[in-house]
């Protein structure tokens, strides 16, 4: 018994050592034309005060910088109301306006309340145009995942890009990808 514990221990260990390795190393490579007619940003957590969190103004402030570089035209964001009552994506969109960016450039998907949610939604709102290219701005681990539900909502050009944030919350965060992307992977193959 002894034995076999020791193995599922090790066998664990292994497999969170690969998976880490595969999601950091994934997300945080960034394909080396950026250009991209519209840009997905992800929602996360807005502060008590209604202004982004740390995490989410790294998001917003990269869109602004691929905006002001002209790598992205559309803006689309994508979040829910939080457990603190503010709807993401219009504290995003206020929060790009305050920043100097066009108001009609920016789409608000307020119903965005996970990453699937999200993709899903954007097909609602882009329509049928699948070879769209997307870019798929969030934080390095969430993006292998990220993309394989916009894969799997149908688009077949999505580019990611990482916010320029990282923190000691990042450790937590990268475990629950360990988990989250297979289970999205095993989810998908059942429903072929």
């Amino acid at each position: 018994m002894k034995k076999i514990l020791y193995s599922l221990v090790k066998l664990s260990f292994s497999y969170f050592l690969i998976s880490s390795a595969y999601i950091i190393s994934t997300g945080l490579v960034e394909e080396k034309e950026m250009k991209s007619h519209t840009a997905l940003v992800l929602g996360n957590k807005v502060e008590l005060n209604g202004l982004p969190s740390d995490r989410l103004k790294a998001r917003l402030d990269r869109t602004i910088y691929l905006y002001q570089s002209n790598s992205i035209q559309k803006i689309i964001v994508s979040g829910g109301i939080g457990k603190e009552g503010f709807d993401e994506a219009k504290v995003m969109k206020d929060y790009l306006i305050n920043q100097g960016i066009d108001s009609n450039h920016i789409i608000e998907d307020n119903q965005g309340y996970t990453t699937e949610k999200s993709a899903n939604n954007l097909k609602a709102i882009l329509g049928s145009n699948f070879d769209e290219s997307i870019l798929i701005i969030s934080q390095y681990y969430h993006l292998p995942r990220a993309k394989f539900l916009l894969k799997k909502a149908g688009f077949l050009n999505v580019k990611t890009t990482y916010a320029r944030y990282i923190e000691i919350r990042d450790l937590y965060s990268i475990f629950r990808e360990t988990i989250a992307l297979p289970l999205v992977v095993m989810a998908r193959s059942q429903n072929l």
